[in-house]
Parts: C-alpha cells; sequence; structure tokens
C-alpha cells in the first residue's frame, strides 16, 4: 500500500496543478468580469481587497472551528510571512501588468514560469531534469509564443512586469517545497491570503475603493476559487517535483481560453487555439514519459 501511494504522488501532484490552474482561471475570470462592470482599471484593487477579505475569513473560520488553530500563533511564524511575501511581490508586478497589458498577454508571458520553476528546481533543490523533460517544456513554451503571436506584438517594457511575476512566482515555489507539510496547508494558505488582502486594502486606500453590491456574486464565486487555487498550488509542491508538474500550469491558458470564450465572450483566434493544443501535448508528454520510467502509474 504505501508503495503505491508513493508511485501515484506524481500523477497526484500534476492534477493538484491542473486543479490550481482551473481554479485561478475561474477566480480571474470572474475578478475580470467584476471590473469590466466597474469600468475602472484600478478597482482591481479594491476587487481582490474584498476578495481577500471573504477568502481569508473563510479560512481563518476553518482553521479556528476544525483544525483547532491559534490564527496569532500562525499570523506570527516568520517562513510563512516569507513565502507570502513572494507572493504578494507575484501578485505586485502581475497586478501591475494586468492595468495596462490585456490579460491575455499577461497570462501567456507569466507562463514563463515553468522555465524558471525547471531550472530553479535543477539548480536549487537538485531535481534531476532528463532532456525529455527540458524538451516537454520548450515545446510548452513554444505553445505560448503561438498563443500570443508576437507578429502582432510591438515590444514594451511592460511585458517584462508579468516575467518578472513568474519569477516571483518561481521563488515562492521553491519557498514552499520547504516549508509545506501535510499539517500545515491551510495555515500557509491563511497567511498567504491575509498578505495579499492587506497589500489590496493599502493599494485601494491610494487608488480608491470602488466595488458596488452589484459585483458581490463575481467576488463571492472568486472567493471560493481562489481559496481552492491557493490551497492546491501549496499542495501541488509538497506531493511533487517542481520540475514534474511545470509544464501542467501552462493548461491556465486553455482554461483561460474556454472561459473566456464561454463567459466573456472573447473568441479565441486559430493561433490560440493551435498553441493550447501544443500546450496539452507538452503535458500528456511528461504524463506519459514518467510512466514510461516507473515515477508515476
Amino acid at each position: 500500500m504505501k508503495s503505491k501511494i508513493l508511485f501515484s504522488t506524481g500523477v497526484f501532484g500534476i492534477l493538484l496543478m491542473m486543479a490550481g490552474q482551473l481554479s485561478f482561471a475561474v477566480n480571474d475570470t470572474f475578478v475580470k468580469l467584476a471590473v469590466k462592470n466597474i469600468e475602472v482599471n484600478s478597482s482591481i484593487f479594491s476587487v481582490i481587497f474584498t476578495r481577500g477579505s471573504i477568502t481569508t475569513l473563510l479560512l481563518g473560520l476553518y482553521l479556528i472551528i476544525i483544525e483547532k488553530k491559534n490564527l496569532i500563533n500562525i499570523l506570527f511564524v516568520r517562513k510563512f510571512h516569507i513565502r507570502g511575501l513572494y507572493e504578494v511581490l507575484t501578485a505586485l508586478f502581475f497586478f501591475i501588468a494586468l492595468i495596462f497589458l490585456p490579460i491575455s498577454e499577461v497570462y501567456t508571458l507569466l507562463m514563463t514560469n515553468p522555465f524558471f520553476v525547471t531550472i530553479f528546481a535543477f539548480i536549487f533543490l537538485k531535481e534531476k531534469v532528463g532532456i525529455r523533460r527540458w524538451l516537454a517544456v520548450l515545446i510548452g513554451f513554444i505553445g505560448v509564443v503561438v498563443v500570443i503571436n508576437p507578429h502582432n506584438l510591438d515590444f514594451n517594457y511592460l511585458f517584462l512586469l508579468p516575467i518578472i511575476s513568474a519569477i516571483f512566482l518561481t521563488i515562492r515555489d521553491i519557498s514552499t517545497k520547504n516549508l509545506a507539510t501535510k499539517s500545515n496547508n491551510v495555515e500557509i494558505t491563511f497567511v498567504t491570503a491575509f498578505l495579499i488582502t492587506i497589500f489590496a486594502g493599502l493599494a485601494s486606500l491610494f487608488f480608491g475603493y470602488h466595488v458596488t453590491i452589484d459585483e458581490t456574486p463575481h467576488i463571492l464565486i472568486s472567493s471560493i476559487f481562489v481559496l481552492f487555487g491557493y490551497l492546491f498550488s501549496v499542495m501541488t509542491v509538497y506531493y511533487a517535483p517542481l520540475s514534474l508538474t511545470a509544464s501542467a500550469r501552462y493548461s491556465v491558458i486553455i482554461f483561460g481560453i474556454i472561459f473566456g470564450y464561454f463567459i466573456l465572450n472573447e473568441v479565441p483566434s486559430s493561433n490560440m487555439i493551435i498553441g493550447a493544443i501544443i500546450i496539452t501535448l507538452s503535458g500528456l508528454f511528461v504524463i506519459k514519459r514518467e510512466k514510461e520510467v516507473g515515477k508515476i502509474d
């Protein structure tokens, strides 16, 4: 039984990564709906603050009622705050990019993350990364290039913002790998949600608070899904090597295309569809390869 569980952790980690990307895609879709309804770009910070307040409250109640934890003690765990700081920096560059760049460009440029994950996991975590896994990441990145269709883009230094966000996202995952356990997943998620809420609240003081009762349904839905997104992102790096799950992160583009079409009425271009197929194949290649070498069932 123990051997079976160990062999299945690779697939479990990949599924957690995809579930996390699905959760974040749903969250971002409804955040975008709320911001579109408000019609003020900087309202994204007040939307994130409101969403974060709900998410933090739900996580806090769970820790108090179900796990019987002391929230004050959790908030004073220094390692949680260091990891949370990387999350805040990731969000900072992501949100600034989201204000000045189309969301599709931000997402796709953020997907340079698997490159950084594979490189950082190889250097800092001493994970073994074979040539075929490097190839899978490269294929996935080619899919990203196809999606963004660089022939239609003029280089803008603002494009560096999502890439910087991707680097901090990688550092966050590295720090999580050395921090996460089965017993503290929710605690880490709670501190992350708390720090993001504080950051968004401070930004709202500067840009103004724009949320009205009309955006409540969208924000409630995004609050639930971002909660699971945070939780799955912590669990992913605990259960599987970062370099193994890196390619599965590309799935967020596919989810984004689907939700964009059915919810935001955004019709995907042919290059987005082709790129999505390439991205999917790169992820399936990693799973097939790991199965061949016996790392996963």
